[in-house]
């Protein structure tokens, strides 16, 4: 390299030094800005993280102590009082008094309470569903068959969360109005789900035996 190409990358590097610190000096402040801002996103968000933490554990805590109440009554009372920080807290615990009312013949009030918590298009879906179903299990003497049946079928719907609990009370429905065959069906339908659980298996083939009928073998088992 000759001494005009050297003294020229000399000056050229010295020319972008001089322009990155320009850019520094007129810009830099932004840089550390958004230094700043990470630091502190970083920071807010472990706060944040830490707060809805606490703010579950103090939700858990509440719940566990109004569960320990001796009567479903008291149960009522007191978490009717549990506050929650949350739409699904709110939902969780709407339904956990709900179960406490129906357990001390307060029925009404706890079908109000879980079809205020289905019909709040705000909560996901599952939360819908659940109280959905079990204010159809409290309405078994107010609710006509058809309704009952309707509402169970649009629970039972492929993909839905509680597609095959659904169907077993679907499956009652059609015992209790003389439609044996269908019962069963549905029910052996249930035992070959992929998704059934054990409970609900134990449950369906308890019941077909009842029926007189055969537990068909569950997939895997044959032979």
């Amino acid at each position: 390299m000759s001494d005009t190409d050297s003294f020229i990358d000399e000056v050229t590097e010295e020319v972008r030094r001089d322009r990155m610190f320009l850019m520094l000096r007129r810009y830099g402040w932004i840089g550390a800005l958004a230094v700043v801002a990470i630091v502190g996103g970083a920071a807010y968000n472990e706060y944040s993280k830490s707060q809805a933490t606490a703010q579950s554990q103090k939700l858990g805590d509440d719940i566990i102590a109004a569960l320990a109440e001796n009567d479903a009554e008291g149960r009522a009372s007191t978490l009717s009082k549990v506050q929650a920080g949350t739409s699904g807290g709110a939902a969780v615990v709407e339904m956990l008094v709900a179960t406490a009312q129906s357990n001390s013949e307060q029925v009404e009030a706890a079908i109000a309470g879980l079809n205020k918590v289905a019909s709040d298009g705000d909560l996901p879906v599952i939360y819908r569903q659940i109280a959905s179903f079990k204010a159809l299990t409290l309405q078994g003497d107010s609710l006509s068959v058809n309704d009952r049946r309707q509402q169970f079928e649009a629970l039972a719907q492929p993909g839905a969360p509680l597609r095959l609990l659904a169907e077993e009370q679907l499956a009652l429905i059609d015992i209790s109005e003389g439609d044996v065959a269908a019962g069963e069906e549905r029910l052996q339908n249930i035992l070959q789900d992929s998704e059934v659980t054990a409970d609900l298996q134990q449950r369906a083939s308890q019941l077909i035996v009842a029926l007189g009928g055969k537990p068909e073998a569950l997939p895997g088992q044959q032979g």
